[in-house]
């Protein structure tokens, strides 16, 4: 779902270590991550270890107790994460034959400082199709360092990604630019798309028939289990932003007995994977898509584009128009510029510089701060490509798709009418799914009433996963709490600069207490909204200023569309 990110992520430009929405989720994956975490991704690409079997768990006493360990942890440290380490974990391409064909998952750890230790965190940055190896430096460096010295952080790249083994990478060069239109005009256009969607599926089953009956949602949860045993812990703690939430959820639901601790962070409705998430997130966006709108329009004097919320919003669509008949520097038509600007729904620290880009073109006629734009933010390089094969692969096999073509037509054009902002666009990153060659699994009916409390983070404008999505796991999961972001429109909320977000985070983490204050499916703690940004170079804007680094780092890992 979210490029879930569906919807999920969708690009991931980021430099990994060797590493996002619904699909729509998370497009969780396709974009450039932040300049910052450069340094880890070489050195960390650089060190990853041999393979390694998965060993059965030893029995533990408390469930912070230290067992023997089957990973073999070799250093991969950086200046800035100096204790960082890397491994590989070998596990059953087919869950239900362990003693078939194996394939591995590249880890990163930050090891426990503590006396106190509480086991193994597991963190994922959500896709699916997300490198998760930068989450582990980032946060046990972002948590309180008296919680995170309690725990080992651990970072992995799920099945089919980055540094696992084999790496997916159906049509490298599936979103070279330029596009056809993503909005189908004439019968030509929606030909052209379809016929480039139904090619992508074709490749990947070419390429990948043997694999890609076992990248799912499940499959992943059953890695977590072998990492589980790997690590030799009795119990995990887990962490997860966006599609990472629905993982986790899947995974508690599967092993309830050996689930200790689980945060989820922007919420996957598990209702709706993943057609009618995605068809949810396009409204969403299309609304995030206006309070851009109104943000410009109330920094007129920095931007010149009106102070009319409707009327920059009109401006946003001619702008649109020019590009599909002419688009910049032949790259960057409507579809790619769509693309740039779908970040600014996940993560409002991108409207300074979206905003700039705007005024330059449509003020000045100058497309060259666009174009960056889109090179920064919309690109695809080869990690983006990876993550959004195996973003198809997961949600095309995770549940049920629509095979007659007139099903998403009606239903993106119903849309479309309504929220014209990337209907169409979302429609055709999930189009392979229409023609997929593996047909789909039945999803995990993830109600729970086996785990412990978990704590459910959200906001309430979030467009990945919008957030009646966390109400309805909120009352899935018997005692679970839910924190809410009052008014903040970011996917991804905890860690990013929130004292009353990470306040609810922490004292979780270290003590496994959750508020209390609402009934099934309503808040029990409510946080405001983080300040909008202020306007700002496009240049500081995606490097984040000294208060909003925390964000912007967040958010370069977590990727879009998903």
């Amino acid at each position: 779902m979210p490029r879930l990110a569906p919807h999920f992520a969708a690009s991931s430009r980021t430099p990994r270590p060797t590493d996002g929405a619904p699909g729509r989720a998370g497009r969780a994956v396709l974009t450039r991550r932040t300049a910052t975490l450069a340094a880890v991704s070489v050195s960390v690409s650089a060190a990853v270890a041999g393979l390694v079997a998965a060993a059965p768990a030893p029995t533990a006493g408390r469930s912070g107790a230290k067992a023997p360990s089957a990973v073999a942890w070799t250093s991969c440290a950086t200046k800035a994460r100096p204790t960082l380490q890397c491994a590989t974990v070998s596990t059953p391409l087919d869950h239900a034959d362990p003693a078939g064909r194996r394939i591995t998952l590249a880890l990163t750890r930050v090891p426990h400082t503590s006396k106190t230790y509480q086991g193994p965190l597991l963190v994922n940055p959500g896709g699916p199709g997300g490198s998760g190896l930068g989450m582990a430096g980032f946060v046990a460096s972002a948590l309180p360092a008296e919680v995170a010295a309690q725990y080992d952080v651990i970072g992995f790249d799920p099945r089919g990604v980055g540094r696992s083994t084999p790496r997916l990478d159906c049509v490298p060069d599936h979103f070279a630019p330029p596009r056809p239109d993503s909005v189908p005009t004439s019968y030509a256009v929606e030909i052209a798309n379809r016929d480039r969607a139904a090619a992508f599926a074709g490749a990947c089953g070419a390429k990948y028939g043997d694999l890609l009956p076992y990248l799912d949602t499940p499959s992943a949860a059953e890695d977590l289990d072998v990492i589980r045993r790997a690590l030799g812990a009795e119990r995990v703690n887990y962490f997860g932003y966006s599609y990472g939430t629905y993982l986790g959820a899947v995974y508690a639901k599967l092993h309830p007995d050996r689930v200790r601790r689980l945060v989820l962070d922007s919420v996957v409705d598990p209702t709706g994977v993943w057609y009618e998430d995605n068809l949810a997130q396009d409204q969403a966006f299309d609304a995030r898509h206006k309070a851009f709108a109104a943000w410009v329009a109330r920094h007129d004097a920095a931007y010149g584009l009106g102070g009319d919320p409707a009327a920059v919003e009109r401006s946003w669509y001619a702008m649109r128009a020019a590009l599909a008949a002419h688009p910049a520097d032949g790259r960057v038509g409507a579809a790619e510029l769509e693309d740039t600007f779908m970040p600014g729904g996940y993560y409002d620290g991108y409207w300074p510089a979206l905003a700039e880009a705007f005024a330059a073109f449509v003020n000045d006629g100058d497309d060259t701060v666009l174009t960056a734009a889109y090179d920064s933010l919309g690109a695809v390089d080869a990690d983006g490509a990876n993550g959004y094969a195996v973003y198809a692969a997961v949600q095309c096999r995770d549940a049920e798709w629509p095979r007659r073509w007139n099903t998403w037509r009606n239903d993106s054009w119903a849309v479309h009418r309504k929220a014209p902002f990337m209907t169409w666009n979302n429609t055709w990153y999930n189009a392979p799914c229409a023609t997929w060659p593996v047909e789909p699994r039945t999803p995990v009916r993830v109600t729970n009433d086996r785990i412990p409390p978990a704590l459910l983070f959200q906001a309430t404008d979030d467009a990945a996963t919008p957030y009646e999505g966390a109400v309805s796991l909120h009352r899935k999961l018997k005692g679970s709490a839910l924190v809410v972001e009052e008014g903040g429109g970011n996917h991804g909320i905890t860690l990013s600069g929130s004292a009353c977000l990470d306040r609810h985070l922490a004292d979780y983490l270290a003590r496994g207490t959750v508020p209390r204050g609402g009934s099934a499916g309503r808040p029990d703690a409510v946080c405001a909204a983080q300040p909008e940004p202020r306007p700002r170079t496009a240049h500081k804007a995606l490097r984040g200023s000294d208060s909003t680094a925390r964000g912007a780092a967040l958010h370069g890992l977590l990727g879009f569309r998903g």
